[in-house]
């Protein structure tokens, strides 16, 4: 297999270079380029005066709606005593920490300490804010260069906006590195797992494409019996009659983003679209938040989706419980052993490691916080991050190409 280009569903073992013993550094101690639009919050959450706590990757951070209805994130914590910001007071566009009133703009500029009088000595600058943009209901910031923020696109999700389609938005905690997601959704050899509500299900590669950023794959999916959840098929696009069919998903992995299709037999167009990415909540990136915009295409009678929409809910709930059953046992196993003594044979799954390997930042061991107070969570090949809130979380993002409740 090469780096990039098409290629057919493999055979054989791959090249000893690939395999997860051979010397290549732990993907699980990669942690996410914070270079690209993170969503952390949905954006009904933000209500006007109400500060929500949020976090990525071990920042803690601060989210609140300004009266222009436009929403702010701060480095969660006042420059005078620490306390959480998420603990203040909205105020207009400030916000007010709750102990001592220090107001804080967007920005993280302090605007006033109500007790000091005019020429008292202030604070040089005050906290880190975080550039945002709100986008298909949800709060997406920008963790790393914040100079970065304006060339870097939001993600493409094109049918959130289709009148065609119906959205359905997910927002979980999951207690894994959030690679262990990205190898779940492209790698449909797990059916098994599923047995219990989709049936029998015979997943067969129709073929691969790798490129420096991106991991594209098709599946070809045939029921092959067992009893299969009426919600499968209605998600599936079959309809009230249930006829059984061929399906053809795609599943690409374009970092940090995930997009599932899948096209029923004879269709031309898909009857769902899955946009997902997995934030790391934790300095360690042991935890994620998954989020998910499930979009539905709506049929000819539209009330029949209606009347389906709590049913395909709850089915897609049950099948998420299950992946994220398997994501958090691989985790804990890692947890246990200290490293990770995957076998992966699979070489879709070994090129999807590459290109989060690659693309992704090292992460600060532990006990670094202790050496190196000046370093934060994520650390570049060159050294350390400063700590400064006015300096970025991360590096450079390479060629900024263009990324519960």
């Amino acid at each position: 297999m090469t780096e990039t280009g098409s290629v057919e569903a493999p055979r054989g073992r791959p090249s000893a270079r690939r395999d997860a013993l051979s010397g290549l550094s732990d993907l699980r101690r990669v942690g996410v380029n914070p270079n690209f639009w993170y969503p952390v919050a949905r954006s009904r959450s933000v209500r006007p005066t109400r500060v929500v706590a949020t976090a990525f990757a071990g920042e803690r951070i601060a989210l609140y709606r300004g009266a222009s209805g436009a929403v702010h994130a701060l480095e969660d914590r006042c420059a005078h005593r620490q306390v959480p910001l998420s603990m203040g007071v909205v105020e207009g566009e400030t916000l007010r920490c709750c102990y001592h009133a220090w107001a804080y703009r967007g920005d993280g500029r302090i605007s006033q300490i109500p007790y000091l009088a005019k020429g008292d000595g202030r604070p040089p600058r005050g906290v880190r804010g975080y550039p945002v943009r709100e986008a298909y209901g949800l709060v997406f910031v920008f963790p790393g260069d914040p100079e970065a923020a304006s060339v870097t696109s939001l993600p493409e999700v094109p049918a959130f906006h289709s009148a065609k389609y119906k959205t359905m938005t997910y927002s979980r905690t999951v207690r894994c590195h959030y690679s262990f997601m990205h190898e779940n959704l492209l790698d449909m050899n797990h059916q098994f797992l599923h047995r219990g509500v989709v049936g029998r299900l015979h997943p067969q590669l129709l073929g691969y494409e790798t490129g420096p950023q991106t991991v594209e794959a098709r599946y070809l999916f045939t029921h092959t019996g067992g009893k299969r959840n009426r919600s499968a098929g209605l998600l599936a696009g079959e309809g009230v009659g249930g006829r059984a069919s061929s399906d053809v998903m795609t599943i690409r992995t374009a970092y940090p983003y995930q997009t599932l299709d899948l096209v029923p037999e004879n269709a031309d167009h898909p009857a769902f679209r899955l946009w997902a990415v997995y934030v790391p909540e934790d300095a360690e990136q042991r935890t994620c938040h998954a989020y998910g915009l499930l979009m539905i295409e709506k049929p000819r009678i539209p009330a029949a989706l209606h009347v389906a929409w709590p049913f395909i809910r709850r089915f897609t709930e049950r099948v998420f419980a299950e992946d994220r059953m398997a994501v958090e046992a691989e985790q804990r196993a890692w947890d246990e052993q200290g490293e990770d003594r995957n076998h992966e044979i699979f070489p879709l799954i070994l090129g999807v490691r590459e290109v989060l390997r690659t693309n992704g930042v090292r992460l600060r061991p532990r006990d670094a916080a202790v050496d190196s107070p000046g370093c934060v969570g994520l650390v570049p090949d060159s050294g350390c991050v400063s700590a400064d809130p006015g300096t970025s979380a991360g590096p450079k993002p390479p060629g900024v190409a263009a990324g519960g409740e």
